[in-house]
């Protein structure tokens, strides 16, 4: 789990409930007829941009903000090392019985030792990083749609109460209370997008950032060993990858 994406989200939106709290009834600010303007709504329109079966993937998408599953490329270059190593001893078919963590080096691997040729390797292992890049990229999309779409959404909740209030004033003291419930749903636009939507657009690009770079690593890898290079000059090679401080810090040149 992605400790940062909890503690953040816990924390923005905590430290509104307890600004609201001490000023007086939370329950003031709990309006359902304008929570559902606002997320029925936004969803609602959302739907409209996206095909269905997108629609539904942006929320597994989303998951990875909070359960994303951060590989450590200093690993992923210590393993890459490891199997060029074996390979240039004794042959691509000895990494057959080689344990490899990785999921996408492993598939890599086993292309290399059913003999396939490179090029083709490596055309299979980009399209699985294109495929990748673009289901996480329409996930982005969607959510940056909803940060856009929620304080507009609240917007119009608020002018449909505005017109509901001025509709009912021969009733002065209903005024007051019809107003502050007009104005929820801006708030609650307001939050979904700068609490919520928008902060995991970026935290999604951080980590689409991050995995793409591994792939490309491990594409790399892949190459390097069907091309017979020297383990030495593999590792220099993926060392690119990484920052220069990681790099002494794990041992690297």
């Amino acid at each position: 789990m992605d400790i940062a994406s909890l503690v953040g989200f816990l924390l923005g939106v905590g430290i509104i409930i307890a600004a609201i709290a001490t000023g007086g009834d939370v329950m003031l600010f709990v309006n359902v007829p304008s929570l559902l303007i606002v997320i029925g709504g936004t969803l609602g329109v959302s739907l409209m941009r996206i095909p269905l079966s997108d629609f539904i993937r942006s929320f597994g998408v989303l998951g990875k903000t909070f359960f994303n599953k951060k590989e450590d490329p200093v690993g992923l270059i210590e393993d890459a090392v490891r199997l060029a190593d074996v390979a240039r001893k004794n042959g691509l078919l000895a990494l057959e019985g080689e344990e490899i963590p990785n999921e996408f080096m492993k598939k890599g691997i086993g292309l290399c030792v059913d003999g396939h040729e490179p090029a083709f390797v490596r055309k299979m292992l980009q399209q699985e990083i294109d495929q990748m890049v673009s289901r996480n990229e329409t996930g982005q999309d969607m959510w940056k749609g909803v940060g856009d779409l929620a304080p507009a959404m609240g917007m119009i909740g608020t002018l449909v109460g505005l017109v509901q209030m001025l509709a009912n004033m021969s009733d002065p003291a209903s005024i007051g209370p019809a107003m502050a419930v007009a104005l929820l749903t801006t708030l609650y636009g307001a939050m979904v997008a700068n609490c919520f939507a928008l902060p995991m657009v970026d935290k999604l690009a951080y980590v689409l950032l991050y995995e793409r770079t591994n792939k490309e690593l491990i594409l790399e890898t892949i190459s390097g060993i069907q091309e017979g290079m020297n383990p030495k000059v593999l590792e220099t090679l993926l060392n690119s990858y990484i920052s220069e401080k990681k790099r002494k810090t794990d041992g690297g040149d």
